[in-house]
C-alpha cells in the first residue's frame, strides 16, 4: 500500500528480491500539475511497469475491499505513504502483521510531512523505521530503524531521495530478521513523540518576522513542495535558496536592504536573508544576479 515517489523504491526492491507482491494498493488517479491532467500515483504507475496487479479504492473501510485484501491470504502488508489510515479490521489481515515505513527515528516526527519538518526544525539527523502497525498514528512498536544525517545544504527534495532509498534497505532487513526470528519490536516512548503535520499549499508563505537562520531552514524544509514564496506587491516571487549574513537591520522585516547591486538582502526578525536564488511571477527559476537584471525590487520595498 503506497501512493507517491517515496514508496517506489520499496515496492521495487520487494519484487526485484524476490517477494511474492500479489496486489498493490494505491490511491485513485487524480489531477496534477498545471494542466490539471488526471495521471495515476508514482506506485501505480512502478506497479503496472512490474505487472502487478494494481487497485484504487475510494474508501479502505468497506467490506468489500477487506473481502478482496483477504482472498489473497497474505503474510503482510507493507504500507509505506500511502497517505490513508486504514482502520483495524484492515490492519488485521495479514498473517504475521502490517509494516510501516516511515520517514524519521520515532517517536520524532510522527505525522505525515517528516521530512520537510526535520528540515524546518533544524534537526541535524533523521532516518527511517519500520514499524508494526496499529490504530494511532505513527504508535506502533518499531522494528528496525535507520539514521540519515541532514547535510547543510539538503532541501526536503534531496533528503526525501536518500530516505526513499534506505527506507526500501530498512524494509529488506526487517523482513529477512522476521524470516530468521531476530526482530525484536520495541514500544516507543510515547512522552518523547513530536509531530510533524501535513503541509499545505500555503504553508509555503515566509513568515519575515523569523529569524534569518530559521528562514534559510524553512524554505529548504519546504523546497520543492509546497514551496517558498513572498509577496511584492501583487507579486509572487518564489524562494529557493537562501543564506543568514552575518549583519543586523533595525528596519521591519521584509524590507528589503541596501546591498551590492546583484545582491537581495531582506531584513528578517532576527538578522538579515540574502536571497540567492528566485523566480518571478512567470519565468524560470534563476539565480539572484540574472533576476535583479530585468526586476528592479529597490530598497525601502517590502515584501510580505
Amino acid at each position: 500500500m503506497g501512493t507517491p515517489e517515496f514508496a517506489v523504491p520499496g515496492l521495487r526492491a520487494l519484487y526485484e528480491n524476490g517477494y511474492d507482491v500479489a496486489l498493490v494498493v494505491t490511491q485513485p488517479d487524480r489531477p496534477r500539475g498545471r494542466g490539471r491532467k488526471v495521471t495515476p500515483s508514482p506506485v501505480k504507475a512502478a506497479a503496472m511497469d512490474l505487472g502487478i496487479q494494481v487497485i484504487q479504492p475510494a474508501s479502505v473501510k468497506t467490506a468489500e475491499f477487506v473481502d478482496q485484501i483477504k482472498s489473497y491470504k497474505p503474510d503482510f502488508q507493507i504500507v509505506i505513504a500511502y497517505g490513508k489510515i486504514l482502520p483495524e479490521n484492515v490492519l488485521a489481515v495479514p498473517r504475521a502483521g502490517t509494516i510501516n515505513i516511515h520517514a524519521s527515528l520515532l517517536p520524532k516526527l510522527r505525522g505525515a510531512a517528516p521530512i520537510q519538518w526535520a528540515i524546518i526544525n533544524g534537526e541535524q539527523q533523521t532516518g527511517v523505521c519500520s514499524m508494526q502497525m496499529d490504530k494511532g498514528m505513527d504508535t506502533g512498536d518499531i522494528l528496525l530503524c535507520a539514521p540519515e544525517p541532514i547535510k547543510p545544504q539538503d532541501t526536503a527534495g534531496t533528503l526525501h531521495d536518500r530516505l526513499a532509498v534506505q527506507g526500501a534497505e530498512v524494509l529488506l532487513e526487517t523482513l529477512k530478521k522476521w524470516a530468521d526470528h531476530t526482530l525484536h519490536p520495541v514500544p516507543q516512548d510515547h512522552s518523547l513523540a513530536t509531530y510533524a503535520p501535513l503541509l499545505s499549499k500555503d504553508d509555503g508563505l515566509i513568515n519575515w518576522s523569523k529569524s534569518a537562520q530559521s528562514l534559510e531552514r524553512f524554505i529548504r524544509g519546504v523546497t520543492p513542495w509546497p514551496g517558498a514564496y513572498t509577496f511584492l506587491d501583487e507579486t509572487r516571487l518564489k524562494i529557493f535558496k537562501s543564506t543568514p549574513i552575518a549583519a543586523e537591520s533595525a528596519e521591519p522585516p521584509g524590507t528589503v536592504l541596501r546591498g551590492f547591486p546583484d545582491e537581495l538582502r531582506v531584513a528578517a526578525g532576527d538578522g538579515v536573508l540574502s536571497i540567492l536564488e528566485i523566480q518571478g511571477a512567470s519565468g524560470n527559476r534563476m539565480q539572484i544576479k540574472e533576476f535583479l537584471k530585468g526586476h528592479n525590487i529597490p530598497p525601502g520595498s517590502v515584501l510580505g
